[in-house]
């Protein structure tokens, strides 16, 4: 009795405690209330279908298509098998080339016929040949794999003289651009200057020459732009030899009309330096060249122009005294060559270059009428240009434009104004990058601010037996006198040219260090540019030059043709105006080494603010 109450106290205790656990009606609902509340009606998103499952609703049903019923053909279907290469039923005529090939190659079985004098195989063989595409005669390949120096002249495509330009990193404007010379011997030079070109030892042309010398060859206005010691001399020398080997000899009768073409180059140094070059072309032709520079007297000059000359070379201050006192007429020069033009302008030689380009003959200057603009090709009166361009000078009034050369090593807004003014749709040539520093020479930079420490270091450099010559530039004429006595103090044998010094003294210097009687030369930025001196082994800033122009001029002495030269640079906190141009040269060099004193420098981190063409 006692169990059966236990037993039902028990079911009523689990009823209980069920009825607790289970949610009363509409607490669920409460719930969900409360989640959504907070938490946010949860959206259903649908499946992603896919483009190809999508099913789309005609207004009409396929169970009304009436023609399937109509025509057999359309209960059975074909479906196009493709062969080949996407030849719809089975044909595909490669395959059937190939195997015709195929056929008439494999020819061993028969051997034993033969086709009345020749077997039937080497008839077989011979008939494989006329099938194939690639041998029948006439028929130019596709492509040619092989490089530019393995193809003969005629076989050079498009294709690879753009190739040929970017090896040697030439750059052209200006439209209807020849081709570049790729050797000398097969340029259309007259023989008797490919000769000369032999016996002076050019064995093979320059970046400059390869695409100037065309150029020039073809009677067009020229701007070519190169760095330092790339041979632009010879790359405008010798077209004028071409043009002037079609004129009538300089005689008694027209040397009063002056010479037939000249040559101005900024500085006495660099004058001489391409007279030196021009005489070993012109005497085995039989031409007289004269150099009027300063420092000489007019008389002699004077004395110089009495038989005539061919080719003048000339400063652009001593010409213009010349012209002024009536000693020297332009009448029938028809072909000028500026080489430096940018040093010319920095010179202030701009007013004097004016005035000679104006002394020319007007009746072969560029017409105001035609546009100047050096991106446009050939326009409006192209076959009255050209034959301008193609007639020569005569006797009488000269019927051919004008030809101008400018060579120059950077392109400021003065040049491009000047060549704006006088060239006629010029061909430009760049070589490189304008205003960068020669491949060849490796660029060192030492932060040295003291006076004293700079002298010392310039002993040990020259102490460490480094070939002659070396040139040492500095920036002041009486720094460049103080130094010498310095350096020839300490034993070594060393010369000074800078522009305090006379005409006479400063050929002489040259000439000691070009002949090897002196091994060291302490100069200015008068020998910066056009002084070619060979195998120049050093190239020591004692002082930083003002700008980065003059800067590789500089360093432009050496490495020349193609040599490897280094240039040392000692750089002061008061050249922080060059420190920016200084650090990008040398980070483009692959040969420098960009030194963290000047990477780091603050005078390096941005450029200085320049006004100089504003």
């Amino acid at each position: 009795m006692t169990r059966t109450r236990s037993n039902r106290s028990d079911a009523r205790n689990r009823r209980s405690l069920s009825a607790e656990r289970s949610p009363q009606p509409g607490a669920e609902e409460e719930l969900q209330v409360i989640r959504e509340r907070y938490i946010g009606v949860e959206k259903k998103k649908r499946p992603p279908r896919r483009l190809n499952e999508r099913k789309f609703v005609f207004d009409w049903a396929t169970t009304e298509d009436t023609s399937q019923e109509y025509n057999d053909l359309y209960q059975q279907r074909m479906q196009p098998t493709l062969f080949g290469r996407g030849h719809v039923g089975g044909i595909d005529p490669r395959a059937q080339e190939k195997e015709r090939r195929k056929f008439f190659q494999s020819d061993s079985h028969l051997d034993d016929f033969s086709d009345g004098d020749r077997p039937v195989a080497a008839a077989a063989t011979a008939d494989a040949k006329l099938l194939d595409p690639r041998a029948r005669p006439g028929r130019k390949p596709r492509w040619d794999d092989r490089r530019w120096s393995e193809k003969e002249l005629s076989e050079m495509q498009e294709r690879d003289w753009r190739i040929f330009k970017e090896d040697f990193n030439i750059s052209t404007k200006g439209g209807r651009i020849p081709n570049p010379i790729r050797h000398w011997k097969e340029s259309s030079l007259p023989a008797p200057i490919l000769d000369i070109i032999h016996q002076v030892g050019y064995l093979e042309p320059t970046p400059i020459q390869r695409q100037a010398i065309p150029i020039g060859l073809q009677n067009r206005d020229i701007i070519g732009i190169a760095e330092t010691g790339s041979g632009k001399t010879a790359s405008f020398l010798i077209p004028m030899l071409v043009y002037i080997s079609g004129l009538p000899p300089i005689t008694a009768e027209n040397m009063a009309n002056g010479p037939y073409a000249l040559i101005l180059a900024p500085t006495r140094e660099l004058a001489q330096q391409i007279e030196h070059e021009t005489i070993k072309f012109c005497q085995p032709l039989g031409y007289h060249c004269v150099s009027l520079v300063g420092g000489h007297a007019m008389e002699e000059q004077s004395f110089n122009l009495r038989n005539g000359a061919a080719i003048i070379i000339a400063t652009p201050g001593r010409l213009k005294d010349l012209l002024d006192r009536r000693i020297l007429v332009l009448t029938q020069c028809a072909y000028v060559v500026m080489d430096e033009a940018d040093r010319m302008i920095d010179m202030g030689f701009e007013p004097d270059v004016n005035y000679i380009l104006d002394a020319l003959p007007v009746s072969n200057k560029k017409p105001d009428t035609v546009a100047g603009d050096m991106d446009n090709e050939l326009d409006g009166d192209e076959e009255h240009d050209q034959a301008m361009l193609v007639d020569g000078p005569t006797t009488g009034p000269l019927t051919r434009y004008r030809q101008t050369t400018m060579f120059s090593a950077t392109m400021p807004t003065a040049v491009e104004r000047l060549a704006q003014k006088y060239l006629r749709r010029p061909a430009v040539v760049t070589i490189g990058t304008a205003g960068q520093a020669v491949e060849t020479v490796e660029q060192r930079v030492e932060m040295i601010n003291d006076e004293t420490r700079k002298r010392q270091r310039l002993l040990d450099i020259l102490r460490r037996g480094i070939e002659p010559p070396i040139i040492v530039f500095v920036n002041q004429k009486k720094i460049a006198d103080s130094l010498t006595r310095f350096i020839r103090a300490e034993g070594y044998p060393v010369t000074t040219l800078h522009g305090g010094k006379s005409q006479d003294q400063r050929e002489a210097s040259l000439t000691q260090l070009k002949d090897g009687t002196m091994e060291i030369l302490v100069a200015t930025d008068v020998a910066g540019r056009g002084i070619d001196v060979k195998d120049v082994s050093l190239v020591v800033n004692f002082d930083m030059a003002k700008n980065i122009e003059d800067y590789t001029h500089r360093i432009g002495r050496t490495g020349r043709a193609g040599k490897s030269g280094v240039a040392i640079t000692f750089l002061a906190n008061s050249d922080a105006d060059v420190m920016f141009d200084l650090k990008q040269m040398i980070a483009k060099s692959s040969i420098s080494r960009l030194p963290p004193e000047l990477a780091n420098h603050e005078a390096a981190q941005a450029q200085k603010g320049n006004f100089k063409n504003i």
